[in-house]
């Protein structure tokens, strides 16, 4: 049977498998669960990931879910997977696997709660968050200065110093992409301090490509609408300030 992968693709981990499996010509159905209809706790997915989240993937008889644990099996499992994204040499694999625990208690507490909080919540039906927003800004930015710091010391152009990527170099730079929903100057804001980064995201891009484009296209006409949507608002509130300071007529 095929492998089957449940993504919604505005989820960041979502989007590494879906790149994951293309790059590497893996066979698969994508079957998609919408998270903003809440399809995730639907009874029939539940009986792939009792968690209720996305990714996960059934093969054959056998369920799995969990971005980082999906990747790692269909890395092993696959036939024709590049050693590089999850090599056979252990000490470079405990490496990977080092960066991938990192991502799930720092980068991804950061950004993701940052996106969701300036952003994304109204989508969720809840309300923008500021405070926790801040919060979350300060995971980022410290998380974004050990990426440089740290996991992109080297010669190497990927993480942990590599010359090709890995699962780990997939997994972040799926999680940085989030930030493209963002208003742009904050986005910039945000980013414009971390040149490695920078550079470290365009060239995965270019390894991956052009799966990865094609994967973020759901970031970008998201981006449009959001975009659309502020610029509505800021002339709303433009033409309510001037209702309000003009003179009545005499």
């Amino acid at each position: 049977m095929k492998l089957k992968v449940y993504a919604d693709r505005m989820s960041q981990p979502s989007r590494a498998v879906i790149i994951f499996c293309k790059v590497n010509e893996i066979d698969f159905e994508e079957v998609r669960i919408d998270l903003s209809k809440r399809q995730q706790f639907s009874p029939e997915f539940k009986e792939i990931n009792p968690m209720g989240k996305v990714p996960a993937i059934v093969d054959g008889r056998f369920k799995l879910f969990e971005s980082h644990a999906i990747l790692i099996y269909l890395a092993c499992v696959f036939p024709g997977v590049a050693d590089h994204w999850y090599p056979a040499d252990l000490f470079k694999r405990v490496k990977i696997q080092s960066v991938l625990d990192w991502h799930h208690t720092n980068l991804r507490q950061g950004a993701a709660k940052y996106v969701l909080h300036t952003t994304l919540a109204p989508a969720f039906g809840l309300p923008l968050n500021p405070q926790a927003a801040a919060e979350a800004e300060k995971v980022l930015s410290s998380s974004l200065s050990k990426m440089e710091s740290f996991w992109l010391k080297g010669s190497g152009r990927f993480l942990l110093g590599g010359n090709q990527p890995s699962i780990a170099d997939l997994s972040l730079v799926c999680e940085i992409m989030q930030l493209e929903v963002l208003d742009e100057n904050d986005r910039s804001r945000i980013l414009a301090p971390y040149k490695k980064v920078q550079q470290w995201i365009e060239d995965t891009r270019q390894a991956t490509r052009p799966h990865f484009d094609e994967v973020h296209k759901i970031l970008f006409k998201a981006k449009a609408r959001l975009q659309k949507q502020r610029s509505m608002a800021k002339s709303s509130e433009t033409q309510s300030s001037l209702k309000t300071t003009l003179p009545s007529k005499l």
